[in-house]
């Protein structure tokens, strides 16, 4: 059986294999040793609410049960921006018109904003291109909503996500190429690595301050503006079921989308019910995404499920691998 869990320190060499095979682009997840390790302390401190809310990083691990190996890893930050700025690029739209020419034009531009500090953010999700099949990715990507969903308090009242934006087949980055190399001066993979791994003064200290107009740009620079990468496609249409939306806002170095929904409004966080656990004979029932009902000792599933006023009556098998007793309270979404 699949289940989503906290990650752990031991949990590093797992970490790392998933990170190189990440690829170019996936920032949340850089091939540095102590950026990953760091992290994974920080996720422990996260769950056992050992840092202020707002500063919590919680890490999750994909797991099968039956021969604990590590398929997956998402992540939810409970706040950004709050201890270095969060910039975006905004594309807006800048009128000028001439009275005298009676001539009006709209020029689309692209503003440096920090438009989202305390905001959450979800993101982080990959999983082993074998696994992309099958409801595994939709498991780890719902169960960072049914984390949120047990402790709304913990989280901030808009949650993003950041989607990695285009790169040709041989991993060139168009937007990367032609427009931010030009402030950074740096390859790509570097300033990747520094944002990950690093306060991200270098961003305060070189990013554009002035409106860039995007007819300047070359046509493969202006064309990949907010568009999302071959491989994140499913993580978009997963995110706009969810109830996501693309705000506008794209990213500093690879254009790609931000899109963000008000935390009650994500339909996952709404619609899961809290009911409590009863056991049943045999696994029976609709399958449905079920989680613990504590932050500390939080694991999310798919399993039949049987609903019956206010329990849920659950296998045992499903029961050991949320680890729950009967009577303990569930989080149970249909």
């Amino acid at each position: 059986m699949l289940v989503v869990r906290p990650a752990g320190s031991a949990d590093f060499d797992a970490l790392m294999e998933l990170a190189v095979l990440s690829g170019r682009g996936f920032t949340s997840l850089p091939e540095d040793e102590a950026t990953l390790r760091a992290r994974l302390a920080l996720s422990e401190a996260s769950f056992q609410a050992g840092v202020a809310p707002p500063e919590a990083w919680y890490t999750l691990m994909l797991e099968e049960t039956d021969t604990g190996s590590v398929e997956g890893v998402a992540g939810v930050k409970a706040g950004v921006g709050l201890k270095r700025p969060f910039f975006s690029f905004r594309v807006v739209t800048l009128a000028q018109s001439s009275p005298t020419l009676e001539m009006r034009f709209d020029h689309k531009a692209l503003v440096l904003v920090n438009e989202c500090a305390g905001w959450s953010e979800v993101g982080s999700l990959f999983l082993r291109p074998e696994k992309r099949k099958g409801g595994a990715g939709r498991l780890l990507a719902q169960s960072r909503y049914m984390l949120i969903g047990i402790e709304p308090q913990r989280f901030a009242e808009m949650v993003l996500a950041e989607l990695r934006g285009w790169f040709d087949q041989d991993g060139r980055c168009p937007f990367w190429e032609h427009v931010s190399h030009k402030f950074f001066r740096l390859d790509f993979d570097q300033a990747d690595l520094m944002s990950a791994s690093t306060d991200g003064q270098f961003i305060l200290d070189l990013a554009p301050r002035h409106p860039i107009y995007t007819e300047l740009l070359p046509e493969e620079a202006r064309d990949v503006i907010g568009r999302v990468h071959r491989d994140g496609e499913a993580a978009r249409a997963m995110l706009e079921r969810e109830g996501f939306r693309y705000q506008g806002l794209v990213d500093l170095f690879d254009a790609g989308p931000t899109v963000a929904c008000p935390r009650d409004d994500i339909r996952t966080v709404r619609d899961a019910k809290r009911l409590r656990v009863k056991l049943g004979e045999d696994a029976f029932g609709e399958e449905a995404l079920i989680s613990t009902g504590e932050v500390s000792r939080f694991r999310a599933i798919r399993a039949p499920v049987l609903i019956d006023g206010d329990a849920a009556i659950l296998g045992r098998e499903a029961m050991d691998a949320l680890g729950v007793c009967e009577g303990e309270v569930v989080r149970v979404k249909a």
